[in-house]
């Protein structure tokens, strides 16, 4: 019953992408506050990665995590506007089997009372691909710490009820194979 919560913390494998054509790793705060956010609710980073502000490579990054049995979650931060070079949400619509469409509605809620009308330019957007959440929010750390403080950290709790995602995502791999161990 995909509905119901679990009463214990269940930790979830996310990996998080940066979109930028500005940014390195070293210099990537959005990303790195993700990360710090992430990992300070108790789950695991199991990947992080830049990419150009460009839709291929956005898709074959995506792709490749959603085609990963360890991935569970993939944040992306960044191309979310309205400037030429903002193609996140071109890049991430064709690869979701379903949109969140809530997701972007409540990040721009939200963001309305920090940033005001601006949030109306947020082209914020969620969805399942193959058992893999994908978020896309805007490229700075108070967007990512908005989506993160406001929507994220209860939705990939599995405590949180009356329902979260925690239960509409693919199994990590170590728990499918330690389950056909079992079996056997």
């Amino acid at each position: 019953m995909a509905h119901l919560t679990q009463r214990t913390f269940a930790p979830l494998n996310i990996a998080v992408l940066t979109i930028s054509d500005t940014r390195t790793l070293a210099t990537d705060t959005s990303g790195q506050t993700l990360s710090d956010l992430l990992q300070t609710a108790g789950h695991v980073l199991i990947d992080r990665a830049l990419v150009q502000d460009d839709i291929y490579q956005i898709r074959a990054k995506l792709s490749h995590w959603i085609a990963d049995p360890e991935v569970q979650v993939v944040l992306t931060t960044g191309g979310t506007g309205f400037t030429p070079r903002d193609n996140t949400p071109q890049a991430v619509q064709p690869l979701l089997d379903k949109q969140v469409d809530g997701f972007g509605e409540l990040f721009r809620q939200v963001s309305l009372a920090e940033i005001g009308m601006s949030s109306l330019q947020s082209r914020a957007l969620a969805g399942m691909s193959n058992g893999v959440l994908v978020c896309c929010v805007p490229g700075s750390p108070g967007a990512c710490r908005t989506a993160w403080n406001s929507i994220l950290v209860e939705q990939l709790d599995s405590r949180t009820g009356p329902c979260n995602f925690a239960p509409h995502l693919k199994p990590q791999a170590q728990r499918v194979i330690e389950a056909c161990e079992v079996r056997s």
